[in-house]
């Protein structure tokens, strides 16, 4: 820029900075093109804004392949003038992966740690949830379209437990699933500082999380209608359409 315009490279830098710009930074998307985008849409909006009565929602997924890093030096700590600092290479010393059903209604989560993530292991975490929910309650579960959530044998399990309901997200629209904010959250609080010597050590850290967080829940407010996502999405593929065919 600055050799196209003659100005110098701090003039420049005054100018962006004075209107807000960050041209190193980028901004990624994704439209999704599901062709029952909409219908998926309302149907979860509906659940987040209003619940049916006498049942439980839970928003699931699955936080697969959480990597056990040990850094290869101890880090330094947080001081006066200084940042808390931490070596760039790491050992690995194995995978986990959380399941996670997190009750929309009053923010807590049900959690559990298993090695893989089958549609064995996922039949044996909505078995959990099953035993967790008051018999009298319905079930409604939302989660993405990962093939092990679709599997013949979830369908057959859910023919035996028919109080449970599933409600599959649009393709290439996980933003609609709440519980990926709490991932957000321990990745954040927990795991991204962390050093761990072993699986052991990383499941007990993702166990403390999911007690604390559960000691005192709050639930995440869905404010936003289908009809303004909708129209947002309307937008954004039009632009998208315009550049396409400039």
């Amino acid at each position: 820029m600055s050799a196209a315009t003659g100005l110098s490279e701090s003039t420049i830098g005054r100018i962006w900075k004075s209107h807000g710009l960050k041209p190193h930074l980028i901004g990624t998307f994704k439209l999704s093109n599901d062709k029952q985008f909409a219908e998926k849409l309302e149907d979860i909006i509906a659940l987040y804004l209003s619940p049916p009565e006498h049942a439980v929602v839970f928003s699931c997924d699955e936080k697969s392949q959480i990597q056990a890093l040990d850094r290869t030096q101890p880090g330094l700590p947080l001081k006066k003038g200084r940042c808390g600092t931490m070596t760039h290479d790491y050992k690995r010393n194995g995978t986990t992966s959380l399941f996670a059903a997190l009750n929309i209604a009053s923010g807590e989560v049900i959690g559990t740690c298993m090695p893989k993530h089958r549609h064995q292991e996922w039949i044996k975490f909505l078995n959990t949830i099953d035993s967790r929910v008051d018999p009298g309650k319905e079930v409604h579960i939302i989660c993405d379209n990962y093939a092990t959530h679709k599997h013949a044998k979830v369908k057959a399990w859910q023919k035996r437990n028919k109080r449970f309901h599933f409600h599959f997200t649009p393709t290439s629209a996980s933003w609609l699933n709440m519980v990926e904010r709490f991932f957000r959250d321990i990745t954040e609080n927990q795991l991204r500082r962390g050093v761990f010597k072993s699986v052991d050590e990383l499941v007990e850290a993702i166990e403390q999380y999911l007690n604390s967080h559960n000691e005192n829940p709050k639930p995440f407010i869905w404010t936003a209608k289908a009809s303004d996502i909708l129209e947002k999405v309307k937008r954004g593929r039009e632009k998208l359409n315009k550049l396409q065919s400039a």
